[in-house]
């Protein structure tokens, strides 16, 4: 029987999986068999694997991805334009992120530009890295709250330390001069550092226009295509295809 005084001790000490470990082996007569070295393995590494599943799901948490978005769900029979190969490639490790790379998922509404966006993210959170998950109109909404009540300087310093910024319906209005200036500041400060998602329906050529300001133009796309992989998808609406 194990000591409840020991448990205790390394339940306070934060070391769950060392107790699972420590009670599956309780369980287990096989464990009986095994050296103190082995048995003392075990525990490491179920603690270890308990640690990295815990950091994982806090990242996820933080990221607020929409519908649990993984790649393993993605139906490539209906590609849509995706190249799983090109895909694949792109993000074993997540090394796009390492690269501080960009992603421009572009096409028209209905063919899960968000689904595929947070699920690269999700990659991404499952390889260690953090992200957050916003739309656009959200995005610029909270930027305005914060340059009205003077946080505005934190919440760019918050979004500067994200290595993953997802940016959903991207350019589908106009900016206005203040948000043409903030996401300026936001690539700036995310520059050869971090790594954005954008989802559009309209095309990068037309972006240039959707910002307005040509100045503030020329240096946001300056900092995000110049290093961006762009992944186009066609088709109509699945939305329209479920009902």
């Amino acid at each position: 029987m194990l000591h409840q005084p020991t448990i205790e001790k390394l339940i306070a000490m934060r070391l769950t999986g060392m107790v699972e470990a420590l009670q599956a082996q309780e369980r287990d007569a096989a464990s009986s068999e095994l050296s103190f070295w082995e048995r003392l393995g075990q525990l490491v590494d179920r603690q270890t694997n308990w640690r990295q599943n815990l950091a994982l799901q806090q990242r996820l948490k933080r990221a607020k991805l929409r519908a649990n978005a993984c790649l393993e769900d993605i139906d490539w029979r209906t590609t849509r334009g995706l190249d799983k190969s090109g895909i694949l490639a792109l993000t074993e490790d997540s090394n796009w992120v390492r690269q501080h790379d960009h992603i421009f998922v572009l096409g028209p509404t209905g063919v899960r530009k968000s689904f595929l966006s947070c699920a690269l993210a999700q990659k991404a959170c499952r390889d260690g890295f953090s992200a957050t998950y916003t739309r656009a109109a959200a995005l610029f909404r909270d930027l305005a709250i914060a340059r009205a009540d003077g946080s505005l300087r934190r919440l760019l310093v918050r979004l500067s330390r994200i290595d993953v910024l997802v940016i959903d319906d991207w350019a589908m209005t106009p900016l206005s001069g203040n948000e043409g200036r903030d996401f300026w500041e936001i690539c700036e400060d995310r520059y050869q550092k971090c790594s954005t998602i954008l989802t559009a329906q309209l095309p990068v050529s037309k972006w240039h226009e959707q910002i307005g300001d040509p100045t503030l133009a020329d240096g946001i796309l300056d900092r995000l295509v110049h290093n961006a992989h762009r992944i186009e998808r066609r088709g109509d609406s699945m939305r329209k295809n479920r009902k």
